[in-house]
């Protein structure tokens, strides 16, 4: 705002005048830049959009390259010029660990204030998280998409003590939010989940006084390309948000158009400007959290935000007047700030050639699990490097699934569950083939019909860019909560490991996992060659149809240092196991493996359940219950 007045100066000054004038400000200018790199540029600094963070023995993976599982193309900001960011002289680099044998700094060290946020800073702005223990693969999954595109000016806020010491052990910039947070999971809806988004809300409120631009994130959500040249595309805006749009409102990198979103505003990501409309609205958002706690934050913000929504700030900017009819509110769009369901069901980016900046892992059914496990089978979660090669090895099978089931006939009902319930029968094959060998199974991609809401709805949504049959996310049919959670050995039996699909396409993946491997083909019983422990001189293993657990064991006792095994097929490898208990064992812990689809319109209950042995029931067929009474998982 310094520059307004010598420039209105000069529209109003005499030609020679004018001229003279342009000229000294043009030298102010690149005098300026020159002067502000040379204080505020760190001697390491480039002008490259990557960075390598030091290694570290103790540290996350660090894969060479940002990873995904589907195509991108660059289509914007590719013919402007990077600048140099203006970075605080105190901004320190992140991942480099404290000296060995020091000692951890005084909590009072760590307190909130304006100057602990300056040490981080950059152009004014920072990108903050939060969050408690339980989250700390996220956060560091956060942090490590950030560096690595060359975004340093970020804090985490850490909600208990342990993850605080975690991070500042690790050379992550984090401060200590005082909020005394357990350091367990505390499941999405809680009382405490609640609690936290309402810590959120009150440190909004007390970074904006200091008068930074906050680039607000939740933990489960990952940068996929550097925002802040986006967010820089729209000054006058107070605040910029994601929401759960499912439809495209624009076919480009514009900001959604606000007259066409009907879906919530989410405030998983979000920027704020220190103007006096924003700290306004997030006094009035804290005042209104805390007076009722049992306003969930984000339908508060959605409430103040809609109090009033128009008009367009002008034509070009794609900015609304809200809230109090001063603030400019800008809808980042939903194709390339990414929910759970723009990204992972629809690939909307992908089908509109674009490149997706974020992925909120929104609109999916299997808690932090389930989160956790899109963000995998995105391979944009980074896990350390034992979580490639788990002991015991790995299991992995090509699945079949005919042509008609595919893409014969309508999508409806009856052809998803067919051809779900076709693709699942390999699935409990491959799990007990898994739980014989004590190894972990490589989930196939899952292809699905139709979509899976909370809500009724005709199969695909309307105007969405879904496109059946598509590779659906594995929290669609398997409750990958429960896969993963202890479970006792004396109903249940031992535990069987996963992993996602496109696990073997991450380049975390080990050579030397790669390179350790079996493939096994099945083959008929008595046919020339095909007994146990029959392999060929290509080092294929002949293992015969419908073998018992016995058979398994024999054919597979020599190949237990081998890291991968794969099967040409799942369909008929497995008889039973020896052990009828062992038997019962099994089919009780896998049948809790699947959920429901949902939902069926117009009718209540409308969800209908899956059934792991769907195949032994003459006469199955998908459908919801017919009562309350009958709303029970089949077992």
């Amino acid at each position: 705002m310094a520059w307004e007045n010598p420039f209105k100066e000069m529209a109003n000054s005499k030609p020679l005048f004018l001229t003279i004038y342009a000229t000294v400000l043009i030298g102010i200018v690149f005098s300026s830049v020159y002067v502000f790199s040379a204080i505020y540029s760190s001697p390491n600094s480039t002008f490259s959009l990557s960075i390598a963070p030091s290694a570290s023995s103790d540290k996350i993976a660090e894969p060479s390259v940002q990873a995904s599982n589907f195509s991108h193309r660059q289509v914007d900001d590719v013919s402007i010029p990077v600048k140099p960011q203006l970075r605080s002289k105190l901004l320190k680099p992140i991942w480099k660990v404290p000296p060995e044998g020091s000692k951890m700094p005084d909590l009072e060290t760590f307190k909130l204030s304006k100057e602990l946020v300056q040490e981080r800073v950059t152009d004014n702005i920072v990108v903050v998280t939060f969050g408690n223990y339980a989250f700390m693969d996220f956060i560091l999954t956060w942090v490590k998409h950030l560096t690595d595109m060359g975004v340093e000016n970020l804090l985490v806020g850490a909600m208990d003590t342990k993850l605080l010491e975690a991070l500042y052990w690790k050379g992550v910039p984090a401060f200590d939010m005082g909020s005394h947070m357990s350091t367990v999971d505390v499941g999405w809806g809680s009382p405490t989940f609640h609690k936290m988004g309402r810590e959120k809300v009150v440190l909004i409120d007390s970074i904006l006084p200091y008068g930074f631009e906050l680039l607000m994130c939740d933990t489960d959500m990952v940068w996929l390309k550097n925002p802040l040249p986006y967010i820089a595309r729209f000054p006058e805006a107070d605040v910029l948000t994601s929401t759960d749009q499912v439809v495209p409102t624009v076919t480009d990198d514009r900001l959604d158009l606000w007259q066409q979103v009907g879906a919530a505003y989410n405030i998983g990501i979000f920027h704020w400007r220190a103007t006096e409309s924003a700290k306004k609205l997030a006094r009035e958002w804290k005042e209104m959290i805390l007076a009722d706690d049992k306003i969930w934050d984000q339908n508060g913000f959605n409430e103040l935000v809609r109090r009033q929504l128009g008009p367009s700030v002008d034509d070009d900017s794609g900015l609304v007047y809200a809230y109090d009819g001063n603030l400019k509110l800008g809808l980042l769009p939903a194709s390339i700030f990414c929910s759970g369901h723009t990204y992972f069901v629809q690939a909307m980016f992908q089908h509109l050639r674009l490149e997706a900046y974020a992925v909120h892992t929104t609109f999916q059914y299997a808690g932090t699990e389930g989160k956790r496990h899109r963000l995998r089978e995105g391979m944009v979660f980074y896990d350390p490097p034992e979580y490639y090669n788990p002991p015991g090895g790995l299991l992995t099978f090509k699945p079949s699934i005919p042509k008609n089931l595919l893409l014969d006939g309508e999508h409806t009902i009856d052809t998803h569950f067919t051809l779900v319930n076709y693709q699942m029968k390999q699935i409990r094959t491959a799990l007990a083939v898994a739980s014989v060998l004590n190894r972990t199974l490589v989930m196939p991609p899952l292809w699905c019909r139709l979509d899976r809401l909370w809500f009724g709805h005709p199969g695909i949504l309307p105007g969405s860019l879904t496109r059946p049959p598509f590779v659906c996310p594995l929290d669609h049919v398997f409750e990958i909560n429960v896969m993963l959670k202890e479970m006792a050995n004396e109903e249940f039996g031992p535990g069987i490991n996963i992993r996602e699909y496109s696990l073997f396409e991450n380049p975390s993946m080990p050579q030397e996992v790669k390179k350790s491997w079996l493939d096994v083909h099945l083959c008929q019983e008595g046919s020339p060659g095909c007994q146990v422990n029959s392999t060929s001189q290509s080092g294929v293993l002949k293992l015969p149809k419908h073998s018992t657990e016995e058979m398994l064991k024999t054919a597979f006792s020599k190949f237990k240092d081998v890291k991968v095994i794969q099967f040409s097929s799942m369909q008929d490898a497995f008889d039973r196991f020896t052990d009828k208990t062992r038997e019962e064992q099994f089919r009780n812990r896998v049948k809790r493996y699947v959920g429901i689809w949902c939902c069926v319109e117009n009718h209540t209950p409308g969800h209908i359940y899956y059934d792991m042995y769907w195949d032994e029931k003459p006469g199955w067929k998908a459908a919801p219950p017919n009562s309350t009474e009958d709303d029970h998982p089949p077992w």
